[in-house]
């Protein structure tokens, strides 16, 4: 064979193991390739909007009024923009009026007479009193983030619901649980073995077991639906943090011993910081607030910074319609690049603050059971 045709034969054999080399790679990561696929559509359908709404001739975006709209919390629930139409839910507004006493069902879209948004309060809903003064009406309204948190209290009803079916069906002959069921079960092991009964304690970590796992696959999937476009940011809100802290301080301090009150209220000190002045008392009280205001402060601002950071870089790609094809295109890459990025950073971080939240409530609720030893 001439040299040239065991050249040409050489570079098709590498060339075909280049083709296979992909394919295995992409059958791999055939989920990344999607959720990649997926985010660049619906930057184009954004880009698209853009354009047809300023003919092409670009916009000035205001990148933090912006990500703090998307951010906050809303009586609607917007999902995209067509060229002119736009497709939204509008959730259910319940009120009770300060006014007339009655109760009052209405949808964003036809407010009735006396309501309106005030968005000095954040777009909250409010009513005008007989002299024109603004009253803020009892408000029980399905806004967007309770519509999401119904979302995932329904999703995880059904994923456990699926999962102990499974176990019911089982016998002695099963084999182990694979795929879905699997990787419950090992998240579930996972936690409840090395982190809920090494940190609370033998004795003690049958009773917080249930409650514990809760709040990690609770905190874990409300993290990884608000990475969905278009989803609220659920975690990010402090008013959802603070009750999860507050759930946890009671069940610190509610069950808590009577060693763990006696080293509060009358520590192992030295008794002139105790007595006149009650120093270390002070001290330990204030623990009592800081250990669960450290929670609701590191899970909110971990989950809301991400959030603020993937927004960012979206109201980036809007820039480009004023600079040109082709730093538009490369500003536009570059945007999309640090958005897969931060999407991969950000699953990442949804499992890290469930497990950090769950081993940190362990901590604090163990210490709640310490055991007196002897010298």
């Amino acid at each position: 064979m001439p040299a040239i045709g065991r050249w040409f034969v050489r570079k098709m054999i590498k060339a075909k193991k280049m083709l296979l080399s992909f394919c295995c790679w992409v059958m791999r990561n055939k989920y990344i390739l999607l959720v990649a696929c997926f985010l660049l559509a619906l930057l184009f359908l954004v880009h698209v909007d853009i354009n047809k709404r300023t003919d092409g001739k670009g916009v000035q975006v205001d990148i933090p009024h912006e990500v703090m709209h998307h951010l906050a919390d809303s009586y609607d629930w917007h999902f995209t923009t067509f060229g002119e139409t736009h497709v939204t839910l509008h959730l259910p507004i319940i009120v009770k009026s300060c006014v007339d006493g009655e109760w009052h069902v209405f949808t964003s879209h036809d407010v009735p007479d006396g309501f309106y948004f005030d968005e000095n309060h954040h777009g909250k809903v409010y009513e005008r009193a007989a002299d024109g003064t603004p009253v803020k009406p009892w408000d029980f309204s399905i806004t967007k983030l309770v519509a999401q948190l119904i979302i995932v209290v329904v999703l995880l009803l059904c994923i456990f619901l699926s999962c102990a079916r499974w176990y019911k069906k089982r016998d002695e002959t099963s084999p182990a649980p694979r795929g879905f069921v699997g990787t419950i079960e090992m998240l579930v092991m996972y936690i409840h073995d090395d982190v809920i009964r090494p940190c609370v304690g033998e004795h003690q970590y049958k009773k917080y077991a249930n409650y514990l796992l809760t709040m990690f696959f609770f905190i874990f999937t409300t993290n990884l639906v608000g990475l969905i476009p278009g989803a609220a940011n659920v975690t990010g809100n402090i008013n959802v943090t603070l009750f999860l802290a507050f759930c946890t301080m009671l069940a610190i301090n509610v069950f808590a011993n009577k060693i763990y009150w006696k080293e509060i209220l009358w520590p192992d000190v030295p008794w002139w910081l105790k007595f006149p002045i009650p120093l270390m008392p002070a001290i330990e009280i204030f623990g009592i607030i800081s250990k669960p205001f450290a929670l609701m402060i590191r899970l909110f601002a971990n989950m809301m910074a991400g959030h603020a950071v993937m927004l960012s870089f979206t109201c980036v790609i809007f820039f480009g319609t004023t600079l040109g094809l082709g730093a538009g295109m490369g500003l536009n890459l570059f945007s999309v690049i640090m958005l897969l990025f931060m999407y991969a950073l950000e699953v990442l971080v949804a499992f890290v603050q469930a497990y950090v939240f769950t081993l940190l409530s362990s901590v604090f609720i163990g210490l709640a059971h310490v055991e007196h030893h002897g010298e």
